[in-house]
């Protein structure tokens, strides 16, 4: 393939894609979200970047479909990015931490939106039981 305005050859690079997971605090508790799609099974609430938006944008847009909450204090955490972490294609997402007030509400792709501690982790899909025990190491260490 050319390219039809100077005819030099295109190059088609794959690329990992964008995408954003938020753990949001309310109070000592995080919220989880059940998904509804494949892959099943509990997650941080998060989804894919849409082209002209900032992650934190994709963050707080991500948080308000599928928690109804309005998230604040939004700081970046750590980027995953190993190429097996979603079963569907190689993505690699930022993890925002932020706050919020209230009670989730699930919405969007989410079949259930509910509130977790530490010591009580349902089984997570994608990488999130890593990305929590990274957190949850942080927080103990005072980060």
């Amino acid at each position: 393939m050319h390219c039809p305005h100077c005819n030099q050859p295109i190059t088609l690079h794959r690329n990992p894609t964008p995408t954003v997971d938020i753990i949001i605090e309310i109070g000592d508790r995080i919220v989880l979200i059940e998904r509804n799609n494949p892959p099943y099974g509990w997650a941080l609430p998060g989804g894919f970047v849409d082209y002209g938006e900032s992650y934190e944008q994709a963050a707080r847009r991500e948080a308000m479909e599928e928690t109804g909450l309005t998230v604040t204090d939004l700081r970046q955490f750590h980027t995953y990015s190993d190429p097996g972490r979603d079963p569907r294609q190689h993505t690699a997402s930022t993890v925002f931490i932020g706050r919020a007030e209230g009670e989730p509400t699930a919405g969007d792709d989410a079949g259930q939106a509910a509130l977790f501690d530490g010591s009580n982790l349902p089984r997570l899909a994608f990488d999130h039981a890593r990305i929590l025990a990274d957190y949850y190491a942080a927080k103990a260490a005072g980060r």
